[in-house]
């Protein structure tokens, strides 16, 4: 029965990415056996891409947690070879958080004094299907080892946002909040 909707949301995901992408992608996570030692940089990109989360499928939970690992000890992110003909404008990638990228709900006062904004998670990979961005998944969020994946995809009613902007939209916010107070408080 797990394979059916493995086989159901794989088949889904395949219809938006590119033909060879998505035959060579599917043997190398369907037949792990049968698939090249570098595959695991598509395997990776695969299981990112899913809308319900990296590790949902079982079968992506190996891939990833070495991912995870990799991520955390400072290695590059894996890469994909696609073979004859490629799969133009499909790519993954990290990025390390700061409060510089964040998402605005990841940001927390911390350091010392709480003088010092800093974001709640380690890294976020946007992967890119067609040259637009399809998933960006948050890793290592909220100090523990979960993930939050944003979907934009087919069907997805969220706009992207650019997390380079989070710092100074979380500030703006506070001054308005701050101003609204000073206005009902003092009048101003």
């Amino acid at each position: 029965m797990r394979n059916v909707s493995i086989r159901s949301w794989a088949s889904r995901l395949m219809r938006c990415l590119a033909p060879g992408f998505a035959c060579f992608i599917g043997t190398c996570v369907i037949a792990p056996k049968l698939a090249l030692a570098d595959d695991w940089g598509c395997q990776v990109i695969l299981c990112l891409a899913n809308p319900g989360g990296p590790e949902q499928y079982t079968e992506c939970v190996p891939p990833i947690e070495k991912l995870w690992r990799a991520l955390r000890h400072g290695d590059p992110f894996p890469t994909c070879d696609f073979g004859a003909g490629g799969s133009q404008g499909t790519s993954a990638s990290n990025t390390f958080a700061s409060a510089a990228y964040c998402r605005e709900d990841l940001l927390y006062w911390g350091g010392p004094e709480k003088s010092e904004l800093l974001c709640g998670a380690r890294g976020a990979i946007n992967v890119d299907i067609d040259g637009e961005l399809y998933t960006r998944v948050w890793w290592d969020a909220a100090g523990e080892d979960r993930t939050i994946t944003e979907f934009y995809g087919a069907g997805s009613t969220e706009a992207p946002y650019d997390p380079t902007r989070s710092a100074r939209l979380l500030m703006e916010r506070m001054q308005r909040e701050e101003g609204g107070e000073d206005d009902e408080a003092g009048g101003h």
